[in-house]
C-alpha cells in the first residue's frame, strides 16, 4: 500500500486542483497542482503527469505564457515513457499557446498531440482521457481560444459525428460542450448554444450547474427572447431566475 501512497496522493491532489479550477477557484487550483508535484517524489514521470493539473491552473489564471513553458518542458521529459501523458501534455501547451495568440505554434502542437494519440494503445495508468477523441476536442477549444470561433462551431460540428466522441469521459464531454456553447455564443447562433448546453447538463449536471464559467454562459443565452428550448428551464434550475 505504502508504494501506492505518491500515485494516490497525486491523484487527490490532481482532482482537487481540475474541480478548484472549474469552481473559478484558480489560485488555489494552482496551489493543489504544485502539491500534486511535490508529493510525486522520486517519480519523474508521476511527477510529469501532475504537471497536467499545473497547466491547467495557470491557464485559468491567464498566465498562458507560463503554462506553454511549463508543458513543453514536461512533454519533453516524458516522452516516450507514458505517451497519454505526453500527448496531453501537448495539448494543454496548444490551448495555452492559443491563448497567447500563437495560432501556428497551437495548430503544430495539436498536430503533434495527433500523432501521438494514432499509436496510443494500452493503459491509460495515470487517467488523463487522452486519444484522438480528446484532440479533436482540443481543436475546437484552441480555436475558440485564439479567437476563431467559427472555426470552432465548425470542427465541433465534425467532432460529434465521430464515434470517438462518446468514448470521451461524462464530465469531458460535458466540459467540453460549455466551451462549444461559448463558440456559437460568439457567432450570434443562439439556438446552437441552448442546446449544446442542454445536451451538457444531461450528459454531467453539475459541470453546467456548479461552474461560473457555465453559468454566465447560460445566463447570456437566457437573455434572448424568447430563450432557446429548454434554456429556460435550465436557468431556473441553476437558480438564475424563479
Amino acid at each position: 500500500m505504502r508504494a501506492q501512497e505518491p500515485v494516490l496522493l497525486v491523484q487527490a491532489y490532481r482532482i482537487t486542483s481540475a474541480v478548484l479550477v472549474k469552481l473559478g477557484e484558480a489560485d488555489l487550483g494552482w496551489l493543489a497542482a504544485d502539491r500534486a508535484v511535490a508529493v510525486a517524489g522520486g517519480d519523474a514521470v508521476l511527477a510529469v503527469a501532475a504537471t497536467v493539473a499545473v497547466g491547467q491552473a495557470l491557464r485559468a489564471l491567464g498566465r498562458d505564457r507560463l503554462a506553454l513553458v511549463a508543458t513543453l518542458a514536461a512533454a519533453r521529459r516524458v516522452a516516450p515513457a507514458s505517451e497519454p501523458v505526453h500527448g496531453t501534455l501537448l495539448i494543454q501547451a496548444a490551448l495555452a499557446a492559443a491563448g497567447c495568440g500563437d495560432t501556428g505554434r497551437s495548430e503544430e502542437l495539436v498536430e503533434r498531440a495527433a500523432r501521438v494519440a494514432a499509436r496510443v494503445a494500452g493503459d491509460d495508468l495515470y487517467r488523463t482521457g487522452f486519444g484522438p477523441d480528446a484532440v479533436e476536442a482540443a481543436r475546437v477549444v484552441a480555436a475558440l481560444e485564439r479567437g476563431d470561433a467559427g472555426e470552432a462551431v465548425r470542427r465541433h460540428e465534425q467532432a460529434v459525428r465521430q464515434e470517438a466522441w462518446r468514448r470521451l469521459p461524462a464530465e469531458y464531454r460535458a466540459a467540453y460542450l460549455v466551451d462549444a456553447a461559448r463558440a456559437y455564443l460568439q457567432v450570434g447562433d443562439l439556438c446552437g448554444a441552448g442546446r449544446v448546453l442542454v445536451h451538457a447538463d444531461a450528459v454531467a449536471p453539475a459541470e453546467v450547474r456548479c461552474r461560473p464559467l457555465a453559468r454566465t454562459v447560460v445566463a447570456e443565452v437566457a437573455r434572448a427572447h424568447p430563450a432557446p428550448a429548454g434554456v429556460a428551464r435550465l436557468a431556473t434550475l441553476v437558480g438564475l431566475t424563479r
